[in-house]
C-alpha cells in the first residue's frame, strides 16, 4: 500500500458494515478517507475507533449517492479541500426486502437509483478527478454473488431480493464498460470487482442469518489486497464466500 501513502480514497455507504471496517482499514494502512454517508454521524463515530494521531484522516461527508446534486456537492468540497480523488469505493447499497411482482414501484425505483446509478453518478466524478491529474486511480465497485447469478432463497422462504440481482448484474456489465473505456482513454486507472457471498451487513434479509457467514472485515480485507496490486496488475473480478455456502 506505499503508493498511496497520503493519497485520498473516497468510500460510499461508510456508516455501516464493509464501507466502515473498509473506511478504518484504509485509514490504518496511511490513506487519507472520505467516508461518504446519509448517516455521517455514524462515520464520524467512526474516529474513536482509531488511534488518536490516525483520527484527523477520516473525513465525514454527509451524501446520498442516489442523488446527483449531493453527490456535486460531495465531490466538490473534496476536491476544493483534498486536491482530488485517487480511489473510489462504490459500496453504497440498499435492499428492500419483498416481491417484484408486488412491492411499491417508488421502492423499485429507488433500489435502482442507489445501487445503480449512484456508482454512475460517483464514478464519474472521480474519474474525472484522476484524469485531470493524470493520476493511476483505483475505482473498486461492490457487486455481489447475485450480480453473477440468481441465488434460491434458504428454506422455503419466497424469494425477496427482487430489483437488488438486476442492479449487480448492472454492476457486472459496467465493470467491463468501464475497463474498456479507461483502457480506450489510454489511462492506466484500474477497476475491480468484488462480489461477496452472504456477508453480516444491515441490509441482509434476515432469512439469510441462517447461513454461513462472511464478516464485513473479510470483504475489506480483500479489497486491501486489490489495491495493494502493482501497477501494472488490475483484479478484474474478486469472489469471496464462506466455507459452506450453499449456493
Amino acid at each position: 500500500m506505499e503508493r498511496w501513502q497520503n493519497r485520498v480514497a473516497v468510500v460510499t455507504g461508510a456508516s455501516s458494515g464493509i464501507g466502515a471496517a473498509l473506511a478504518k482499514e484504509l485509514v490504518r494502512a496511511g490513506v487519507i478517507v472520505v467516508g461518504l454517508a446519509r448517516r455521517v454521524e455514524r462515520v464520524e463515530a467512526l474516529k474513536e475507533e482509531l488511534p488518536d494521531e490516525l483520527q484527523s484522516h477520516l473525513h465525514a461527508v454527509k451524501c446520498d449517492v442516489g442523488d446527483e446534486a449531493s453527490v456535486a456537492e460531495a465531490f466538490d468540497w473534496i476536491e476544493a479541500e483534498l486536491g482530488g480523488i485517487d480511489i473510489l469505493v462504490n459500496n453504497a447499497g440498499m435492499l428492500y426486502s419483498g416481491q417484484l411482482l408486488t412491492m411499491p414501484l417508488d421502492q423499485l425505483q429507488h433500489v435502482l437509483q442507489v445501487n445503480l446509478m449512484g456508482v454512475v453518478y460517483c464514478t464519474q466524478r472521480a474519474f474525472r478527478s484522476m484524469q485531470q491529474r493524470d493520476v493511476a486511480g483505483h475505482v473498486v465497485l461492490l457487486n455481489s454473488l447475485t450480480g453473477h447469478h440468481i441465488i434460491h432463497p434458504p428454506s422455503e422462504a419466497l424469494q425477496t431480493l427482487n430489483m437488488y440481482p438486476v442492479t449487480k448484474h448492472g454492476i457486472s456489465a459496467l465493470l467491463e464498460i468501464m475497463r474498456q473505456e479507461m483502457s480506450g482513454l489510454k489511462t492506466q486507472i484500474k477497476v475491480t470487482s468484488i462480489s461477496p457471498g452472504v456477508t453480516r451487513t444491515e441490509i441482509l434479509p434476515g432469512d439469510y442469518n441462517i447461513l454461513p457467514m462472511l464478516q464485513p472485515e473479510d470483504i475489506a480485507a480483500g479489497i486491501m489486497y486489490a489495491l495493494g496490486t502493482p501497477p501494472h496488475v488490475q483484479v478484474h473480478q474478486l469472489t469471496i464466500k464462506p466455507i459452506g455456502e450453499p449456493f
